[in-house]
């Protein structure tokens, strides 16, 4: 089985899907590797490192994809490379189906047999092949940074000949895979924190980190079979955000984290609870790339409300890209291997398989999820 891994062309991305330790596995696994020229620099990863663990180098982009029986990615396909691919073959990457109709039909006329982590199902066999959440993990990490690096003050409680200085508060809206890193991160550099989830099933782990728990009673909630918060009315959503006004109000830095799968943002923080923020106070919007959960926020833009910053990044993992790529590239490995046929030495998607149905997007020149 011929497996391609072209490099990525989306502006400002530095990630690379796979890393040349993971071409060595899949080499050893019997699989034929092709990767194009210069994939791993913006990651330090030379070509002669691709080489040496099994891979054979390509210069052209679109011979590189047209042998391709499987197609590694990490964003999704460029509309006008779809057609380089040929029938049959097996596109695996982040995909966002629901927001992109057009590209997906594209991928079904083709043939091509299109693969969405973003779908990949959240149960414990999984756990290992889960892109979405290894990179929302590090996503937080560099939350807390960057806000670190903004804050006009030290996070840790201090006490010297001069005096003790208190420590920074940080309150977390969401405390699912990228706030409970953002907890971790916050309490290792000596913050106090809080945070706040619509599932109240998550106050344990948030205690277990450190953090402490604001509770506001919105009657009835829970989360999705897949694990995600559910939707609030609007009538919570209020309830919500006048309790989160005083959160916010004692707090030196705001970091969100809310997302609905396939929806636009909730819009959490609103212009009247960041006016009532002290001055010199730092927002971070983690889900300014879906709509925002901060008014205000703009994609990779620095807006400045009444002395209050709003921080909107976009890609937050790309800034610690080495260890996302590292981390990717082994989701990558562990999905291929566990649906590995050693006999042929190829991949075959077991369409009983509910891993298989729960991400599978295209294939035989249907669409199963976002057309």
């Amino acid at each position: 089985m011929k497996i391609a891994i072209p490099k990525e062309t989306f502006r400002g991305e530095k990630r690379v899907p796979v890393v040349p330790e993971t071409v060595a596995k899949l080499a050893k696994m019997g699989a034929e590797i092709l990767v194009e020229a210069g994939l791993g620099l913006s990651c330090h990863f030379k070509d002669e490192d691709y080489a040496k663990a099994g891979a054979k180098v390509v210069e052209n982009r679109q011979t590189l994809l047209s042998d391709a029986d499987l197609v590694l990615r990490l964003r999704k396909c460029p509309a006008e490379e779809i057609s380089w691919l040929k029938k049959g073959c097996i596109h695996i990457s982040f995909l966002d189906p629901f927001n992109e109709k057009e590209l997906i039909h594209k991928l079904a006329e083709q043939q091509v047999s299109a693969v969405s982590l973003e779908l990949l199902p959240r149960t414990t066999i999984a756990q290992k092949m889960d892109a979405l959440s290894s990179q929302a993990s590090l996503a937080g990490y560099a939350a807390v940074l960057l806000a670190a690096s903004k804050i006009d003050k030290a996070f840790p409680m201090m006490t010297t000949p001069a005096g003790t200085i208190k420590p920074g508060r940080v309150f977390v809206v969401g405390a699912g895979v990228a706030g409970l890193q953002i907890i971790a991160t916050a309490k290792r550099l000596g913050a106090v924190v809080e945070a706040f989830d619509t599932r109240p099933v998550v106050e344990e782990q948030v205690k277990s980190l450190g953090g402490r728990f604001l509770k506001i009673d919105l009657g009835q909630m829970g989360q999705t079979k897949d694990g995600y918060a559910k939707e609030l009315t609007p009538e919570q959503i209020a309830k919500q955000r006048e309790g989160m006004k005083k959160a916010c109000a004692q707090a030196d830095i705001v970091i969100t984290t809310a997302q609905v799968f396939g929806k636009k943002a909730p819009r959490i923080i609103t212009r009247d609870m960041v006016e009532a923020m002290k001055p010199g106070s730092v927002i971070v919007d983690m889900a300014v790339e879906s709509g925002g959960n901060v008014e205000g926020s703009r994609p990779d833009e620095e807006v400045v409300v009444n002395q209050v910053t709003i921080i909107g990044v976009t890609n937050l993992p790309g800034r610690v890209a080495r260890d996302a790529s590292l981390m990717f590239s082994s989701n990558l490995a562990n999905f291929i291997e566990h649906f590995w046929n050693k006999e042929s030495k190829s991949l075959k998607l077991d369409l009983s398989h509910e891993l298989i149905k729960g991400c599978l997007t295209t294939h035989d020149g249907k669409v199963f999820f976002g057309g």
